[in-house]
């Protein structure tokens, strides 16, 4: 059986939009739903965290955001790992971080480098890897969720997609565009409602299956 990382941020942890919702069941989380989509030809490991961004600090954050920082010791306590699947860089866009699709896209390749780098020991074997775009942000009501993003955040968000390829192409990635499939709820603009969370995962798993060759 294979084993997958998928490493990513509240869409990947399953927040729900409505504010103060409950997170959303197992099931319905898109790790999930690629499980279930593979059959039983891999298990899923979901790692992911409210805020966390591809590479910068969050001082208000009451856990460690910075993806780069951490996927080592994620790398290492789940290994051996056949594939690991990154979908962070919403919450680059904010203000205090790196606010553009282009310098997200930047983390995601110090992402690639980090899993990369990661298996250097004597018979070990790197895992392939899967870029993914995050759903892009849109206009909301939320009275502060825009705020917090910045005006031009719909509007990079956009540009995840040509930016993650350029980085997948560039490195020898799979890439998957999480926007074909899946749009935010407008309770926030951000985070998706269970349909839209399963969708991402469904959507994912025909290229995994080429990837592994399942």
């Amino acid at each position: 059986m294979k084993t997958i990382l998928a490493f990513g941020d509240s869409l990947t942890f399953g927040a729900n939009p409505i504010p103060g919702g409950p997170r959303h069941p197992y099931e319905d989380r898109w790790p999930t739903a690629l499980e279930r989509a593979l059959e039983g030809k891999a298990r899923v490991i979901a790692e992911g965290l409210g805020g966390r961004t591809t590479v910068h600090n969050d001082g208000w954050a009451a856990a460690d955001r910075n993806g780069a920082r951490l996927l080592p010791t994620l790398l290492e306590s789940h290994s051996p790992l056949d594939l690991v699947i990154i979908m962070l860089g919403t919450n680059d866009l904010k203000p205090f971080h790196g606010r553009t699709a282009q310098e997200a896209a930047n983390g995601m390749r110090r992402l690639v480098q980090i899993t990369r780098g990661h298996y250097q020991k004597p018979g070990d074997i790197a895992p392939k890897i899967i870029l993914v775009a995050p759903p892009h942000i849109s206009d909301t009501d939320h009275p502060e969720m825009l705020l917090h993003f910045g005006d031009a955040a719909i509007g990079q968000s956009k540009l995840f997609a040509q930016w993650y390829k350029l980085r997948a192409d560039e490195y020898g990635t799979g890439f998957f565009d999480a926007a074909t499939v899946a749009q935010p709820h407008p309770a926030d603009g951000v985070h998706l409602d269970a349909a839209n969370t399963r969708a991402i995962g469904e959507g994912l798993a025909p290229l995994v299956k080429q990837v592994l060759g399942l």
